[in-house]
């Protein structure tokens, strides 16, 4: 089948890749002349496991094709994706004007039926919207589908590969047939195919992430109250996790989430709650609760450095929201770099894959290094703000040796309380003891 992909970030670039892996030939469309030019030579723009592999074999093969011409990839696609930034407007609300300005555009060339799929996040009454704006210059049948990606980022391709479910929103029995066919190759063991009418499914990919975000968040809030306990909430993570009610996924408690979903799409479905004139309480608190726990680490930071951090200097290890990944948007360690130089102290910062993307935000406010290591020279203290596997086992002599006051502050609990212990560092972490070494 071809496919036409409009949009070449985070979800366009792994949606082509993958629709490209099963046979199709898939044309991927972008308006920045400089990233398709790489993209055409080669050049993988994002960090994501495993999608190089991917996008360089179907490259060589002549099933992934990259262009800046809206009209070449949509004249032969039989179904046109729209992977578009749906980025949060001052009120909460998700920025359509990508997405519609495309609709547009689609209507003037249409020449035969298309299907035409919302790939991006929406709110509720998009497909509608997209309908209408290409209706308004098309001159032949087509169909809008909504189809929500459930990515996660660092593990994108596998759960595209094979997906836990695929939600398609249409009513065409046509659409459905061109639909059901792309996705067959990728739910073979089984996993279903749901299809629903487009609100319903609009509204599933904002229910799926408010909902996770909702357990990130009430486990942040059980770890407060085990400090003020005595508890372990990794303990009770475990302990509520082997319930198959609860789950053990999304239990891990830390700084707060981040990135490029869970904040963005909170908020644009409180603020469609309240176009709706309801009061989405839970979610109004969720946001609430992630906010302050981006600095949780600060006032056990403070508190051990007696109240004042005013010429300290930190080593942080990790700047991406999470592993795996060079995405920095909304990341917890962004917040602590802010809050701490807003203090007076300074910082150098180390992470596997996210060091350029905050070079690019934040310039020189801190420091950078090669190394893990390398970036505990003279400081006198560590934080950590995301958990890389290669943070999980470091040399805790090499540690200790380095840092003046050996005190760690881990805002992802990496580490086991008694090790710490004995290993005489001050260790203090999130819902847990702290080690006053």
């Amino acid at each position: 089948m071809k496919i036409a992909v409009i949009g070449t970030g985070y979800v366009g670039l792994v949606t082509g890749t993958c629709f490209a892996e099963t046979g199709n030939t898939v044309t991927c469309v972008d308006i920045d002349k400089a990233k398709v030019e790489k993209l055409q030579s080669g050049q993988v723009t994002i960090y994501e496991p495993g999608l190089e592999k991917l996008f360089l074999r179907n490259q060589k093969e002549g099933r992934l094709y990259f262009t800046t011409s809206l009209e070449a990839a949509v004249e032969n696609a039989k179904i046109i994706f729209l992977a578009l930034p749906t980025p949060p407007g001052e009120d909460g609300s998700a920025d359509l004007k990508y997405i519609l300005g495309v609709a547009d555009n689609l209507g003037k060339i249409l020449k035969e039926y298309k299907v035409i799929v919302d790939k991006s996040t929406v709110p509720v009454g998009t497909a509608e919207k997209v309908k209408a704006a290409i209706a308004k210059n098309a001159t032949v049948d087509f169909d809008v589908v909504s189809n929500p990606e459930f990515l996660r980022e660092g593990v994108a391709v596998e759960d595209f590969m094979k997906p836990d479910r695929v939600v398609i929103g249409t009513t065409s029995e046509r659409a459905i047939k061109l639909m059901n066919d792309l996705y067959a190759p990728f739910v073979r063991q089984g996993n279903p195919i749901i299809f629903m009418d487009e609100n319903s499914a609009e509204l599933t990919k904002y229910a799926a992430n408010s909902f996770l975000a909702v357990k990130i968040s009430f486990m942040n809030e059980i770890a407060h109250l085990c400090e003020r306990m005595g508890a372990d909430v990794d303990l009770i993570r475990k302990g509520i996790g082997s319930d198959s009610r609860i789950g053990k996924r999304f239990l891990f408690p830390g700084i707060g989430y981040g990135g490029s979903c869970f904040p963005k799409d909170v908020q644009a479905l409180v603020r469609s709650s309240t176009e709706a004139k309801y009061d989405f309480k839970i979610l109004n608190a969720v946001m609430e609760v992630n906010g302050k726990q981006k600095l949780h680490l600060l006032p056990k930071i403070k508190r051990y450095f007696k109240g004042d951090i005013k010429g300290k200097h930190f080593a942080l290890w990790g700047l991406a929201f999470k592993p795996n990944t060079d995405d920095i948007r909304e990341a917890p360690a962004l917040y602590m770099i802010d809050a701490l130089l807003a203090e007076g102290a300074t910082v150098t910062a180390f992470d596997p894959e996210a060091m350029n993307n905050t070079k690019e935000l934040l310039g020189s406010k801190i420091n950078f290094t090669e190394t893990q290591y390398e970036a505990l020279k003279n400081a006198d203290a560590l934080i950590i703000a995301t958990e890389w596997n290669e943070f999980r086992t470091p040399d805790f002599e090499k540690i200790a040796a380095m840092i003046s006051s050996k005190a760690i502050f881990d805002g992802r609990n990496l580490f086991d309380l008694d090790q710490m212990k004995q290993l005489g560092f001050h260790y203090e972490s999130v819902g847990r003891k702290a080690v006053l070494n």
